[in-house]
């Protein structure tokens, strides 16, 4: 019989919704019969692209005998950490506060109370049921002292932040001496040989580039910064290897399109192959403003080629994208992606020789069980100067070898699709989606942009309290719901995204909509509590005080494979406060800034997108209004240049310069008939130009 999970519409529970393990999903439900039954608690977290998760799954939890272990016992809970991020994250730290490695499957072991007292990562059947029986002996045997640890660990998750840290608040110094620091902290553990940071596994961590390329905007034209220009370059340098070896690499997918989650290896050759929406959306954004400085055509390359894998993949019918792509395919990792030497000879038959040379196919199989992950480490110049052929030729080449293997591709068993449509990812591929068209002006990237961005706002914000909903998913009878409260996640991407839609179409209504959202934010986020000492908290709490209440009410400060949703509001209400003259908004991000600096400067590598608002406050920031009916042609041009640190706003209808139009649009209107660009920086304003080159002059 099914168990609890069959009710959910997560596809990660309904994955177990036939285990013999009689899982709830996380609620009342089963946290009130742990009490009354006087049980303690598995929380079992995975997600559903989870390759360990899998096998956890089919070693115990499959298994008859193991799941009678865990029913006599616990009371056993089930959580995906993409549709329960507040749980998982509570869980993870109090994991990690006892000293063990986090990662997935997480596997916590609660008291009646939902208090933490022990947790593991993957085990094999055999020691998951040792575990089992120890926990289940500790409980009856010595449960005062168990209950002693609980005590301890919720203590610890409910420390604030300043005690935690040692956080006082600070004015922010935003000074290139401080950037220069933040840099030497993340560039002393980079890889300047194969790119990313020294380490494997190897992820992408988009945040830790886009930071780069924002201290080398500054320090490429400061005399403020020691050896400036050595550093500007040694940044881009280290940039440009990254993104390279990670477009060439296993990492990419050469055939389709689209990055995997981490490498295995420090050569970004070995993937851990699931397919995140949250990585391809934020890698869209770091591309495309890496060629709009590099003008690289291997970074145009990818961004066209992983918009079109994430259209004809992840899209659903609604216009907003899906979650994941399992990395299992007929129950093996990678199966879908790798092919076999012979498999390959008999595919491309002449073609081979040069294209195993390309891709170092070996005759045994360059990865597990005689499989070849196609795999790069020259550039298309280089190979083609090495066979003796024209670039132009190569890629004719490479375009009918390509054909042929996603023709004998497609034809196989795909791997899972995790069908749950999350708000904060989308809201990151909205921006990816944004960036990618005001870089490289491709109308149907606008296209796809302006149809997730009424998505979102249509299905996932509920229109009685404007909130937004954390996930959405369609039923098999096609009927889609959304649920779970958004998280501060959700509203941070969410208006990141819209934020940038403004400044690509100079809609005022997605500038409308964005403040909107963070008007509920600072209503429904804010921490409220006063130190003595260190005055008001400025930084957000993660859940919404409408929320379910958990153990702990947590902040997210540091920076992962997604920035940390504090440090996005940090830059969205500046952004806002510039577009909207909100003085109060830029006083809030400054107080956030100064709150997280001394931390930042500890650890920037773990706080590079908090870093990356350094760089851009280092100077100050380019208010940019555009007036006339050649507003859209010159925001094109505009955003063609590489230039992190201005906002855009502009208007072809003049009535919007009126006293109803958005502060920076006041009274701006043509020169001699021309479109008129004025330029700003803290309320001075330069003399009005009528032409782009005249912009540059300005903005350099």
């Amino acid at each position: 019989m099914p168990n609890q999970l069959q009710y959910e519409t997560s596809p990660y529970l309904l994955q177990h919704a036939e285990n013999p393990v009689n899982w709830y999903p996380w609620g009342d439900e089963a946290l009130t019969r742990a009490i009354e039954e006087d049980k303690p608690i598995i929380v079992s977290i995975g997600y559903s692209a989870c390759h360990w998760c899998h096998v956890m799954e089919r070693e115990s939890f499959e298994k008859e005998a193991v799941a009678q272990v865990m029913n006599k016992h616990f009371v056993c809970i089930k959580v995906d950490r993409e549709e329960r991020p507040d749980v998982d994250a509570i869980y993870m730290d109090a994991v990690q506060a006892m000293g063990v490695q986090g990662g997935w499957p997480l596997n916590v072991f609660l008291m009646p109370d939902a208090k933490p007292f022990y947790g593991v990562t993957y085990l094999p059947q055999k020691n998951w049921v040792n575990l089992l029986e120890s926990i289940d002996n500790a409980f009856n045997e010595h449960r005062a002292d168990l209950a002693q640890s609980a005590e301890g660990f919720a203590r610890e998750l409910n420390l604030s932040d300043a005690e935690r840290y040692g956080l006082t608040q600070n004015d922010p110094l935003f000074a290139p001496e401080t950037l220069a620091v933040l840099y030497r902290k993340v560039a002393v553990k980079a890889d300047d040989e194969k790119g990313g940071m020294r380490r494997a596994p190897k992820f992408p961590m988009p945040s830790v580039w886009r930071f780069l390329l924002r201290y080398y905007a500054v320090a490429s034209s400061s005399r403020q910064i020691a050896e400036a220009a050595d550093t500007s370059d040694q940044a881009l340098n280290l940039v440009r290897i990254t993104l390279d070896r990670m477009a060439l690499g296993g990492i990419y997918d050469q055939l389709g399109g689209g990055f995997a989650r981490y490498s295995t290896d420090a050569d970004w050759f070995a993937p851990h192959f699931e397919k995140m929406l949250y990585d391809n959306g934020q890698l869209l954004t770091l591309y495309s403003e890496a060629y709009s400085l590099t003008k690289s055509k291997l970074y145009k390359h990818v961004v066209y080629q992983t918009i079109a894998f994430a259209q004809r993949e992840l899209l659903s019918p609604e216009g907003g994208f899906y979650s994941a792509l399992d990395a299992d395919s007929e129950g093996v990792e990678g199966k879908f992606y790798t092919f076999t030497t012979p498999e390959l000879k008999e595919i491309l038959g002449a073609d081979f020789d040069w294209f195993a040379d390309l891709y170092s196919i070996s005759e045994n199989g360059n990865w597990e069980h005689g499989r070849n992950i196609l795999h790069r480490i020259e550039a298309d110049d280089e190979f083609a100067a090495r066979m003796g052929w024209s670039v132009a030729d190569l890629n004719v080449r490479l375009d009918a070898t390509h054909t042929r293997l996603l023709r004998v591709r497609n034809e196989r068993i795909r791997p899972g699709l995790d069908d749950k449509i999350l708000c904060s990812w989308n809201g990151l591929m909205l921006k990816g989606l944004v960036t990618a068209y005001r870089v490289f002006g491709e109308p149907e990237f606008l296209t796809l942009a302006l149809r997730l961005a009424y998505f979102l706002l249509k299905k996932m914000r509920d229109s009685r309290n404007g909130r937004l909903w954390h996930t959405y998913k369609v039923s098999e009878g096609g009927t889609g719901r959304a649920r779970q409260a958004g998280f501060l996640d959700d509203y941070a991407a969410v208006i990141d995204g819209l934020l940038a839609l403004y400044q690509a179409t100079f809609t005022r209504n997605w500038l409308t909509e964005a403040d909107q959202l963070m008007q509920y934010v600072l209503t429904n986020f804010a921490d409220l509590s006063v130190d003595e000492l260190t005055g008001p908290e400025p930084l957000l709490f993660f859940t919404d005080k409408n929320s379910e209440e958990l153990i702990a009410r947590r902040k997210e400060l540091f920076d992962n494979v997604i920035p940390s949703s504090n440090s996005m509001m940090a830059e969205n209400l500046y952004v806002l406060s510039l577009l909207l003259d909100r003085p109060a908004y830029a006083e809030r991000a400054d107080q956030m800034l100064g709150r997280v600096q001394p931390l930042v400067e500890q650890n920037a590598d773990y706080l590079t997108n908090w870093a990356a608002q350094f760089a851009l406050r280092a100077r100050p920031t380019a208010e940019i209004a555009i007036v006339g009916p050649e507003a859209g042609q010159f925001r094109a041009e505009l955003d063609a240049d590489f230039h992190p640190n201005r906002v855009l706003c502009g208007t072809s209808d003049l009535q919007e310069t009126g006293p109803d139009g958005l502060p920076l649009l006041q009274h701006r209107g043509l020169v001699n008939g021309q479109t008129a660009v004025y330029v700003c920086y803290n309320r001075a304003c330069q003399l009005p130009v009528t032409s782009v080159s005249e912009v540059r002059e300005l903005v350099q």
